[in-house]
């Protein structure tokens, strides 16, 4: 790969509702950020090109021709090329292997990255579009258990260098859902925050394993009658669904043997939520495992250098 090649990267996560592309310098460090609500879902079909052109167009007048590598929901059955899903255990060279480079105008190129499935899961495959780079920038060399905190969370295991396994968790979209949209919450009040006592005492009650709690939809419900007895604020209601949801997550990660107290995990992400869910890792007794920032950039290089390798 040429210094000017290098020097013009661009990292390209393109999501269904927005996207983030970062430009990197010649040291492969981001330079400048874009953001945007444009997701794939908002842009017709044939329309890709002609947007992405335009959304890079001022660093193209500058830089001149930009490779692009791109990551998520483009590179799905929604988006502009279908790309393939490989199947774990999966190294960054297997990754690397499934990217598809085609010319765009202007000198640009793009590289697709594949995503990642999970024959082995139950009742059904699993799937990630994007995450994958995040564990690869994180580093494959080490086993452990990584969690990637989203609108659906991912759990992983690295181990001999590969992506061994991985499982979803819908837990964003569930709380997002039942904190807006359901009756439970509709006497509630004020966003949720995982800083204060009652996100605690949601995890606590997800914790709950004297058998006198019942199961997720009975502790879901005693959210309300907590507030119709007056025992839960209003403003605090939101704030320990928060709590139960995401330490549902951890108990049903813990009962599929992804982890026992003491075991060490890290979190990965580039959001609040990596946060919150450090919170919940020493809540569960698991030992935190320090992460850094932009994993996704690396990972997305690093792949994209094993396919020009």
């Amino acid at each position: 790969m040429s210094d000017r090649t290098y020097r013009h990267t661009v990292v390209l996560d393109w999501g269904t509702t927005g996207f983030s592309a970062a430009l990197l310098d010649e040291s492969g460090d981001v330079r400048e950020v874009k953001t945007g609500d444009l997701g794939i879902q908002s842009v017709p079909n044939g329309e890709h090109q002609k947007v992405l052109s335009g959304e890079l167009a001022d660093w193209r007048a500058r830089c001149g021709g930009l490779s692009i590598i791109a990551s998520g929901m483009i590179g799905s059955r929604n988006g502009w090329i279908e790309m393939p899903y490989v199947p774990t255990p999966a190294s960054a060279a297997d990754l690397a292997a499934a990217a598809r480079t085609i010319e765009l105008p202007h000198g640009d190129t793009l590289t697709l990255l594949p995503g990642l499935t999970d024959r082995t899961a139950h009742p059904h495959s699993d799937v990630m579009r994007g995450e994958e780079t995040q564990l690869v920038g994180f580093g494959l060399e080490r086993d452990i258990v990584v969690v990637l905190p989203g609108t659906h969370t991912k759990w992983a295991e690295l181990r001999g260098g590969q992506i061994h396994r991985f499982r979803t968790f819908v837990t964003s979209e569930v709380f997002n859902t039942v904190a807006h949209h359901s009756f439970l919450m509709k006497a509630a009040k004020g966003e949720a925050s995982a800083t204060g006592q009652a996100f605690l005492d949601g995890v606590k009650l997800a914790m709950d394993d004297s058998g006198r709690a019942g199961g997720l939809l009975t502790r879901l419900f005693s959210l309300r009658t907590a507030w119709l007895a007056g025992e839960l604020e209003q403003q605090d209601m939101r704030s320990r669904l928060w709590g139960l949801v995401v330490g549902w997550e951890f108990r049903e990660a813990r009962e599929q043997n992804w982890f026992s107290p003491g075991d060490p995990i890290a979190v990965v992400g580039d959001d609040h939520l990596v946060d919150v869910y450090e919170v919940v890792v020493e809540a569960f007794g698991a030992r935190l495992v320090s992460a850094g920032r932009d994993m996704a950039i690396k990972g997305a290089q690093a792949i994209f250098q094993h396919a020009a390798s």
